[in-house]
């Protein structure tokens, strides 16, 4: 593919690093410091992308949008691209029917949706991180990524299959780190932790490193993950399906401690300290 134009929307920790993969190969990569932080201009300054000032100067300069956000925010940031009129690539963590009302909203003013799920870390080498896509024209995505170390494949015509793929993925992988959290904060409640580990490292010795990791993660980034949650439960809902196993998961991640500078063998008691204090209200 020839070098294109292409904004990014936010340069967070994913899409800056998605929007280096961009510059690096060879395409002009915009993004808008209306707003934004002072680190999330100096993370665009390291993936490479010049800055365009505003979404509308976006919306007029790149024959590409990739929105990488907040799942809370889809539908507010897609708003400010109603009558765009280039390919918009939703790649955030929502539910089929959010990708679909961004859809509507894209292609009701001329341009051209394609719907985006991103399974992995930010991606730094091969094999880490791929972007699903969907819709008429996620082949044109998968062509600007070509030879990058983001894998990119489109899973078929129609929007919402790349995000029910993410969905029904991070229900298990963020889904099943909520429940482990809150085991062992119960398990730490009622005086048995200790015996459940131990049981745990006679019969589910998986479970003793995966619940320390879920921790981990949990006190890195888990408070920006209940909107992640909170969308997999109305993709749940919207199949017929119970939804309460990811509110719950909502909840707990809701309540994980934002990064406290706790050491890492300190990390698991902080989080399970957190979760056993009453709600906020």
């Amino acid at each position: 593919m020839d070098t294109v134009t292409i904004g990014v929307l936010h340069p967070g920790d994913m899409g800056s690093a998605v929007g280096r993969q961009l510059a690096l190969r060879g395409h002009e990569v915009l993004y808008a410091s209306s707003g934004r932080s002072a680190e999330t201009r100096a993370r665009a300054e390291w993936a490479g992308m010049t800055d365009a000032a505003t979404p509308a100067a976006l919306a007029r300069d790149c024959a590409f949008v990739l929105s990488i956000c907040p799942p809370h925010a889809a539908k507010e940031v897609a708003g400010e691209f109603a009558g765009y009129r280039g390919t918009y690539v939703d790649a955030n963590a929502v539910s089929p029917t959010t990708a679909r009302e961004v859809g509507s909203l894209i292609e009701a003013g001329g341009g051209r949706m394609v719907d985006g799920g991103i399974i992995g870390g930010p991606p730094e080498r091969v094999g880490t991180t791929r972007l699903y896509v969907s819709g008429a024209h996620a082949d044109s995505v998968v062509d600007l990524f070509e030879g990058t170390v983001l894998g990119v494949r489109s899973v078929g015509d129609d929007v919402g299959l790349a995000s029910a793929l993410k969905m029904c993925y991070a229900a298990w992988t963020k889904g099943t780190s909520a429940l482990l959290l809150a085991i062992r904060a119960v398990a730490t409640r009622e005086g048995v932790d200790a015996g459940l580990v131990a049981e745990w490292e006679q019969s589910q010795s998986a479970l003793v490193n995966r619940s320390a990791g879920a921790a981990r993660a949990a006190h890195d980034k888990g408070w920006r993950w209940r909107g992640e949650m909170e969308e997999i439960a109305a993709t749940f809902a919207a199949a017929g399906l119970p939804e309460g196993f990811h509110q719950a998961a909502a909840d707990v991640f809701a309540r994980s401690p934002r990064p406290t500078g706790a050491a890492p063998d300190d990390v698991l008691a902080a989080v399970v300290d957190t979760l056993l204090l009453p709600p906020a209200d």
